[in-house]
């Protein structure tokens, strides 16, 4: 086995849905998505060291709220790279997670989690593994995994599979913020009033934090109205986001997460420090979006 694994640690990027609209609906069931994502510099961690055995271990401010059996996307993760590698190729890890991002909170945090326990055992056990192989192995885990592999300013459409990176796309201010209020995924999508939504218009040109603040303004998130009737504190982060100065605010994926657009790190990182100090108990992070020329 590669020793480079040996106790390397791997960004699992929280994934921000600027803008999603809902298209349509297939006959199995999934949900048809326009999508504009980018992925932000704040997220979980994952560490993964040779073992004598498999082990996997929790850390970091959401862990109470992670399950460590086998339903973990993480541990679904390492299991489908060995089943596809050959249990003679995969020899034991050990899998330590940093669970910095809310659980079931529309920032595809264990789907993330997922991607980096793929780029990280693929280095190791599959080498010679794509991109295209890799995001086979991570869409049957999800629909979100393949983005989350991408991890760089994106539209995904379909269910989510058929990614189109966007090039010149600048690192952005943001700030996250979620009231603690866990959101189911399938009842938001179960309370959508319409499933046969307008796709995202033509991006701007040149994208620069006015062209995309304009740009977002005639988009959605068609899961918002949904979410916020399940969850009415989504509205009170969304609210102090506003008063907090955000260029622009919305929530991301299905909830509850919200973020704010800010020109500058500086400005979200005041912006943040605004909010955390009057809600103490909500999480809330300023960070910068990973830009398309980002390694």
């Amino acid at each position: 086995m590669d020793t480079e694994i040996g106790s390397r640690t791997w960004h699992a990027h929280a994934k921000i849905n600027l803008a999603l609209h809902v298209t349509g609906r297939r006959a199995d069931g999934y949900h048809l998505i326009e999508s504009l994502a980018v992925f932000t510099r704040f997220g979980d961690r994952v560490e993964i060291a040779l073992a004598d055995s498999d082990d996997f271990a929790v850390s970091g401010r959401y862990a109470p709220a992670v399950p460590v059996d086998a339903s973990n996307l993480v541990l679904k993760a390492r299991d489908a790279l060995r089943r596809e590698v050959g249990s003679g190729r995969t020899p034991p890890v050990s899998i330590k997670l940093e669970k910095n991002l809310p659980v079931a909170s529309g920032v595809g945090g264990g789907s993330s989690d997922a991607a980096a326990v793929l780029r990280g055992l693929a280095q190791a056990w599959a080498p010679d593994m794509d991109d295209a192989g890799l995001a086979r192995i991570g869409l049957s885990l999800g629909a979100d995994v393949p983005m989350c592999l991408a991890a760089k300013p994106l539209v995904a459409r379909g269910i989510g599979d058929e990614l189109s990176m966007v090039p010149d796309f600048s690192a952005l201010g943001l700030v996250l913020v979620n009231p603690g209020t866990p959101v189911s995924t399938a009842d938001v999508f179960a309370a959508l009033s319409r499933r046969d939504n307008e796709p995202l218009p033509p991006l701007p040109r040149s994208i620069d934090f006015h062209s995309l603040r304009n740009w977002l303004e005639i988009t959605r998130n068609d899961l918002e109205p949904a979410a916020l009737a399940l969850q009415p504190a989504i509205g009170r982060a969304l609210s102090w986001l506003d008063k907090a100065g955000s260029g622009f605010s919305r929530m991301s994926g299905s909830g509850a997460t919200c973020f704010g657009l800010f020109e500058t790190g500086n400005v979200a990182k005041r912006a943040a420090a605004e909010i955390r100090s009057r809600q103490p108990d909500w999480f809330v992070a300023a960070t910068r979006s990973m830009s398309s020329e980002a390694e």
